[in-house]
């Protein structure tokens, strides 16, 4: 790695980038795909067709409450939607002019997010799905979650079969503890059995078995254990079946002896713990927050999972932020409804979704570029931020980006915004993470910077002055 070293001098702060000996190269790598939602369902209700037909309800509410994309940025409180046409065949013309020109307007924009959201519900509604066997599922007498684990498998390996399984997807067992533990590991083992059985010893790519409440890192070595005996005795490569913790107990944060707990859990199954989920209400539930003031922006929640991304992040683990509970769902069903119900669906729809629209925005902000969904209707909301917060800055951090490969071998003011070898890092990722979620394309990412996409993949402040030679 090229050694940095940052001194002041008559033009400023300077950046000396000095190349290390010539040594063999490897080949750059590209964005890694990461989902930027899971969405969990009970494992009673699961079938092969789950994920399609949950899709079909986001759809169906986007298509019915979102009938255009003025509505659609007013609901969810994108900039300056106030302004936009209410009229019908305004907004109709407008659209049929939107989609012949492009500018950088507050109402281009709108349109732009509206269009992305429903390519996306119509080509890949649920991009992560978690077979539940925890809170979605409850207690139930052994027999009935034996049959429930037995059943639920052969439907995710006829989901592999058929094509319509999601890019991501696991299980979550119960919780390690001790009064759950006997049943976590019967339904670990009949679940993966049967899959395995199922599938001719194949397991779904991006698979993970996710475990809750986890308190300390002996709880992901045991699954951990066990998961390793299942890859050798069906001959599945070493990591195949990744490790999903969820960290929504307070003990999860400090061990007795007040240790860091959290960051060694996260270093105790390097390559096997894909992602630490957090999870709000039983987190402070567990502190004695009253109900009506627990919730995702409590600042219990943020210490936790500010906590959680410096003991992840640097590993390498992705986190995932928790959920928003004022849900997007009608209040009235029927064929005949009156205007009064009609209006009261449509506000409680849009409600959900402004919520849930400023959550997922605040929670990319602070990075966390995935977070949990609790029902569909979620989704449009879902799609919505992710792409806002991507494209309502994009150009800017193109030029930024740009500004400072120009002037590689010094620190960068762009306008009133000051670029260094640290915050230059914060661009690239913005760039590896959009493509990550597919926000950008490859071809989208280099006509904004200037640079290949699979350059950004690879690139770090200190490799960015090779750009200049190139």
């Amino acid at each position: 790695m090229a050694k940095v070293i940052l001194t002041d001098g008559d033009e400023g702060v300077q950046l000396i980038v000095k190349q290390p000996k010539a040594r063999r190269t490897t080949k750059p790598e590209k964005a890694v795909r990461h989902p930027v939602h899971v969405l969990y369902g009970g494992a009673d209700r699961y079938n092969a067709g789950t994920a399609a037909k949950l899709g079909q309800i986001a759809g169906a509410a986007f298509a019915e409450f979102a009938p255009d994309f003025a509505q659609f940025a007013a609901a969810v409180g994108l900039p300056e939607s106030e302004h936009l046409p209410t009229d019908a065949k305004q907004i109709a013309r407008l659209e049929r002019k939107l989609s012949h020109q492009k500018d950088d307007s507050s109402t281009a924009f709108a349109w732009r997010v509206y269009q992305r959201t429903r390519e996306k519900l119509e080509s890949e509604p649920i991009e992560d799905f978690r077979i539940d066997f925890e809170d979605g599922y409850g207690f139930r007498p052994n027999d009935e979650e034996d049959t429930d684990a037995e059943r639920a498998a052969k439907e995710l390996a006829k989901a592999m079969d058929d094509g319509s399984i999601t890019a991501f997807s696991g299980f979550r067992i119960k919780s390690f503890a001790p009064e759950t533990y006997g049943r976590a590991v019967r339904t670990l083992e009949i679940f993966l059995s049967t899959l395995l059985e199922a599938s001719s010893g194949r397991v779904p790519d991006n698979f993970v078995v996710t475990l809750p409440k986890v308190t300390d890192r002996r709880e992901v070595k045991d699954l951990a254990d066990r998961l390793k005996r299942f890859e050798k005795k069906w001959k599945l490569a070493s990591g195949s079946i990744g490790i999903e913790v969820v960290i929504e107990t307070p003990e999860a944060l400090f061990s007795d002896k007040g240790e860091f707990n959290l960051r060694r859990i996260a270093s105790s199954q390097k390559g096997r713990i894909r992602s630490a989920h957090f999870g709000a209400f039983d987190f402070t539930s567990a502190l004695g927050i009253p109900a009506a003031h627990q919730g995702i922006r409590h600042p219990a929640c943020t210490l936790a999972r500010q906590m959680m991304l410096l003991a992840f992040a640097p590993l390498g683990v992705r986190v995932a932020d928790s959920v928003t509970t004022t849900l997007p769902v009608v209040l009235h069903k029927g064929p005949k409804l009156t205007a009064e119900q009609i209006d009261e669906n449509r506000r409680s729809i849009h409600g959900g979704w402004a919520v849930h629209f400023r959550n997922v925005t605040a929670s990319i902000g602070e990075g966390f570029y995935q977070s949990w969904d609790l029902h569909p209707n979620q989704l449009p909301a879902r799609y919505a931020a992710n792409y806002a917060f991507y494209l309502g800055s994009a150009k800017e951090n193109a030029k930024r980006l740009r500004g400072f490969i120009d002037r590689a071998t010094k620190a960068h003011l762009t306008g009133t915004v000051f670029d260094d070898a640290a915050s230059v890092r914060g661009l690239i990722d913005f760039w590896k993470n959009g493509l990550g979620c597919g926000t950008f394309t490859e071809d989208e990412v280099e006509e904004l910077t200037g640079i290949p996409a699979e350059k950004i993949g690879s690139m770090t402040p200190a490799g960015i002055a090779e750009l200049t030679t190139r």
